[in-house]
């Protein structure tokens, strides 16, 4: 559909106050490449921030940039990480430890050994991001702090949009809009269809969406822990945040993956807050966390990665931790006010976690201990006492459009020719509720964790339908089912769409045509012209093979059955795993992990001992394991490099006499290893 000149320009001769070609709602990194982009192609564009600070995540606390494959990502995205690169170039960034103690310890997705950085604090991302905008201040006007009227705030003529209106009163118009806010409120209140939560699987033939109750083994409870307030009373009611019935396995419904904080931490005591307790503490909140460590589960229920300076970007992990699960439900569609109260309710969850596990006398000392060795950076979020300025909105609303991404896309089963970008992470959805078992327990529900192969999004999953609006694109709330959606909702993939919804809206005023008849051709071009990767090959994904326990010969005892010190970091891609995968140590914390494995024999006599382990050139080559039977002890030494001796990947250690029952174990240790040392699962064979 060809737009009339007159039409296309209409805004720029209507005299309004604040005009420009391109008009970008949303200050989040894809905002910023929007408008950046715009500008670098000879285009005006206004950058609305509905808050004060630019950036969202990236200058929010998430530094540990979830990459998948570094190859997928280009244009202004990979120029942000290459400036980061230069960023701590300079000595003189590093103040709390030098560059080459930091690259030693092998931090989140780098090697100093290339032009990209993947790590970084979050004030300097804003610098970065403020120093990439200072070279177009003369094309781009940022205007901080004014949101969208959420009742009046989009003005139409037909299907454009031609201006939006702010609650203050204030207007802006311009020839295309942007929507690259994480909630999607400019494409809602524009007309444009949308989807809040999960599909059923059955609404797009995927096998990864909708409930996933059979399918959420990780951040999972690994103890029986009771969900009624009063313990064993159903008639006093649950804890907090707790379901009696998840649904239906694989149904549709409105809910969404949960939210947190990415806190940005320091064991730095010259930097390090203590964590305080919230004036409004209410224990009650916690219940649910202290049962959970008074039942066994002795696991350090944070995920703290390294960022430069002696920083962490601090995200969830485990059954307990800064996921706020099942309580942003309304966050997508909510007011203002609404929003507000949900986003106070997750700080003060976080707060009050953090405090509850650093000090409340139910918690181990271990875990307590762990907890008090960080604490919030001093010199960060100056204005927000400390804390992230930005609350992790993994989901809220997605546009349906003519072409909606989906599992199939994520795993190349079915490839698009019309590419503006491409998504390379995990499809990853965090729990979405918790919920009462059959059994009277409580777990967590919606977490899944799936490999995909690099894979191009299409160009028209970031516009509307023409009938809806046709000068309208959506970079972050794209058209995508919900599992698509968490591999595609990464911040550099946001930076890559949101550059090449800009291309794409000044290709559109420069042909005087609707976003959705763009020559693709002519966008194809100058997106690769601009370095944007579009599409490339990739080995296909192996086929994970793995053992079940019923399958195999012996009485086996699995790793998430051990007794587990440490051994926290899961996997599932090497195959050959017994159930769903092994545990390693990460490689650090030498002589702190341990994982004790105790059969239950049914008579006395001898066993064939066996370990399970999938051999790699990263494990270690001396992993001590200790063999209790009925004459004592044995040591034993295990090179993991080496591939298992025995068969279905297990390596004999020895043939031992052992009681009937409980008595005897095996313990695999890390003390004094070199490399990755991995459990999966111990079996004893009846032996002659």
């Amino acid at each position: 559909m060809r737009i009339p000149t007159f039409l296309v320009f209409l805004p720029l001769l209507a005299g309004a106050a604040d005009v420009a070609d391109v008009v970008v709602y949303g200050g989040t990194s894809g905002g910023i490449t929007a408008a950046i982009q715009t500008a670098r192609q000879g285009k005006t564009a206004i950058l609305i921030e509905p808050t004060q600070f630019l950036g969202g995540l990236t200058t929010g606390g998430l530094g540990a940039t979830d990459i998948g494959n570094k190859r997928a990502i280009g244009g202004m995205s990979r120029e942000f990480y290459q400036r980061v690169f230069q960023y701590y170039s300079d000595a003189a960034r590093w103040r709390q430890e030098t560059r080459e103690a930091y690259f030693a310890r092998k931090p989140h997705g780098n090697t100093g050994g290339e032009d990209t950085m993947w790590t970084f604090e979050p004030k300097a991302a804003s610098e970065i991001y403020d120093a990439m905008l200072e070279t177009v201040k003369d094309k781009v006007t940022v205007v901080r702090g004014e949101r969208l009227d959420l009742k009046n705030g989009v003005v139409k003529e037909g299907a454009r949009i031609t201006r939006i209106v702010m609650e203050s009163g204030r207007a802006f118009t311009g020839s295309m809009f942007i929507d690259a806010t994480y909630e999607g409120d400019l494409m809602a209140k524009a007309g444009v269809s949308c989807h809040v939560g999960r599909e059923a699987n059955s609404v797009y033939g995927e096998t990864l969406n909708g409930v996933q109750a059979g399918h959420s083994h990780h951040h999972q409870f690994k103890v029986n822990v009771d969900p009624y307030v009063k313990p064993g009373d159903p008639s006093s009611g649950l804890l907090p945040g707790i379901e009696t019935d998840p649904g239906a396995e694989f149904s549709g419904d409105r809910k969404v993956q949960a939210y947190n904080f990415r806190m940005c931490t320091t064991d730095d005591p010259e930097n390090k807050r203590a964590w305080e307790k919230p004036a409004n503490y209410d224990e009650r909140m916690f219940e649910l966390a202290l049962r959970n460590v008074e039942a066994g589960d002795e696991r350090v229920s944070w995920a703290p990665a390294w960022m430069p300076n002696r920083k962490t970007d601090t995200n969830n992990n485990f059954a307990v931790s800064t996921d706020f699960i099942g309580m942003n439900w309304d966050y997508p569609e909510a007011d203002y006010a609404t929003r507000e109260k949900i986003w106070k309710a997750h700080e003060d969850w976080q707060k009050g976690l953090m405090w509850t596990y650093a000090h409340h006398p139910r918690v181990p000392e271990r875990i307590r201990e762990a907890f008090q060795k960080l604490g919030l950076a001093k010199d960060e979020f100056l204005d927000n006492d400390n804390w992230p300025r930005q609350l992790y909105v993994r989901e809220a609303r997605r546009m349906v459009s003519d072409y909606v991404m989906t599992e199939k896309n994520c795993r190349r089963l079915e490839v698009v020719e019309d590419s503006v970008g491409m998504g390379a992470y995990n499809m990853d959805s965090h729990n979405v509720q918790r919920h009462v078992t059959r059994e009277g327990f409580v777990r967590n529900e919606g977490d899944v964790q799936v490999r995909s192969r690099p894979y191009p999004i299409s160009y028209r999953s970031i516009r509307p339908r023409a009938a809806e609006c046709a000068n309208l694109l959506v970079p972050v709330c794209l058209s995508s089912s919900h599992i698509a959606f968490g591999s595609i909702r990464m911040e550099p993939v946001f930076m890559v769409l949101g550059q090449s919804a800009a291309s794409a809206a000044v290709l559109a005023i420069e042909e005087g045509v609707a976003v959705q008849d763009v020559s693709y051709e002519k966008l194809k071009a100058r997106l690769l012209a601009d370095g944007q990767v579009l599409d490339f090959e990739s080995p296909p994904i192996p086929e994970v093979s793995f053992f079940k326990k019923a399958d195999l010969p012996g009485i086996i005892v699995d790793d998430t059955e051990a007794r587990l010190t440490g051994f926290d970091s899961e996997g599932h891609t090497t195959p050959g795993f017994v159930e769903r995968g092994y545990r390693h140590d990460s490689d650090k914390d030498k002589g702190a992990q341990s994982a004790r494995f105790t059969p239950e024999l049914p008579k006395a006599g001898k066993y064939q001992v066996s370990i399970a382990y999938s051999a790699l050139g990263n494990r270690a080559t001396n992993v001590p394991v200790t063999i209790r039977h009925a004459e004592g002890e044995t040591k034993v030494l295990v090179n993991q490099k080496q591939k298992p001796a025995g068969g279905n990947n297990f390596h004999p250690l020895g043939s031992f006499r052992f009681e009937a029952g409980k008595a005897g174990w095996v313990e695999i240790g890390n003390e004094g290893t070199k490399g990755h040392v991995i459990i999966d699962a111990a079996q004893w064979l009846p032996a002659p």
